[in-house]
Order: C-alpha cells, then structure tokens, then sequence
C-alpha cells in the first residue's frame, strides 16, 4: 500500500539491539497501518452501500409504498464498520480529535507527556472494549444470533469487527505510546497532531511571521 507512514523513530546513537528494536516497531507499525487502511475502506464501502439503501428505502416507502427490505438492520451493521473500521487508521494519523487549551502552552516535554498520558488512558478504555467486544463476538458465533426484523441479518461480523478494530487500534497506541515516552525523554517536539493551527511558542509566532 502506498502513502503509509511508519513511526518516526531516532536510530543514531544506538546499539545494534535497539536499533533492531526500533526496525521491527516500524515494521509492524507499517503492517497495522496498511491493515487499518483496508478497513477504512471496506467502512467507506459500507457507508455508500448505507446511503444507497437508504435512498431506495426513502423514495420505495415515499413513492411505491414498499420500503427496501432489510434497510435497517444492514445500515446498522455497517455503521459498526464505518467507526471502528477507522479508528487504527485515524489513531496512526494522530487524527482524532483534540483540545488543545493549554496543550500548546507546554514545552516539547510535556506534550509528549500529555500525549503518553492521553494514549494509556484510551489503552485502557479500548482494552476493555476490545475484551467485552470480543466476548460478545464469540458469544454471538455460538449462539448464530441475528437481527429480528424481515431480513433475519446475523450480528457476528459486526461484533468482529468491533473486536478487531479495537484490537488494531491498541496496537496502535502502544506503538504511539513509547513513540511519546521517547520524545518526552529526549526532548524532541515530534508530530503529535496533524497540522496544528495554534503555535507553540512566542519563538513560532515570530517565525510564521
């Protein structure tokens, strides 16, 4: 896949153990990256395939009095794939989004103290929704649980999807994580966020001008 960035990781000065080290994180960040991609798109697939339905169900039941079958319970499966299909991907972007009130204010540091900070605790928010999701995933597998509705739609491909949209995104974190630590031991300013409008220092403020 092409366009995928890898973590940007200092290798001068290091011996040859973590050197190798730091090669296999930016391999394995490459492989998550590539792999999130994919289900961002299969969720845009699935949003143009809600869309349509949607349509055909609005004009069918406006116009002909006979709504698309199965409209709602295909949309709301689909749903589950549009958000955490994209989260690894936005997550590796530095994406999501952010408040930045005094986040700016603080020295290279501490934002990526900040951004450590912020990483564990969705780590531990999303391991648990990673735990219950696949649960739920399995659960559902042995019991070929399905939508109640006039298209009987089976609800274990969504409940995978959460689990392994989670799943990348954890890895995700991890990665971003001891990116963060590292640039909060060297002091490095690094890319926390993409393209952030405010500038950091009175110093930026003179240099954008």
């Amino acid at each position: 896949v092409t366009g995928v960035q890898t973590c940007a990781l200092p290798i001068s000065g290091i011996g040859p153990d973590a050197l190798l080290l730091e090669l296999q994180m930016k391999n394995i960040s490459a492989s998550i990256q590539s792999i999130a991609l994919g289900l961002l798109l299969l969720g845009a697939i699935g949003l143009v395939i809600s869309t349509v339905l949607g349509f055909a169900d609005v004009v069918g039941t406006k116009f002909l009095d006979y709504p698309v079958p199965g409209t709602l319970e295909i949309t709301e499966s689909t749903m589950v794939l549009v958000v955490f299909g994209a989260l690894a991907y936005t997550q590796s972007k530095r994406g999501h989004i952010r408040v930045e009130i005094l986040y700016n204010f603080g020295s290279a540091r501490v934002r990526a103290a900040l951004d450590a900070v912020t990483h564990l605790i969705a780590l531990v928010y999303f391991g648990f929704l990673f735990w219950m999701g696949a649960q739920e995933a399995i659960y559902s597998w042995g019991i070929s649980e399905a939508t109640m509705g006039t298209v009987r739609f089976p609800l274990f491909p969504a409940r995978l999807i959460l689990a392994i949209g989670c799943a990348l995104l954890l890895v995700q974190l991890v990665l971003d994580i001891i990116h963060d630590l590292r640039r909060a031991i060297d002091g490095e300013s690094g890319p926390a966020a993409p393209e952030s409008a405010a500038p950091h220092s009175f110093q930026d403020r003179k240099s954008t001008r």
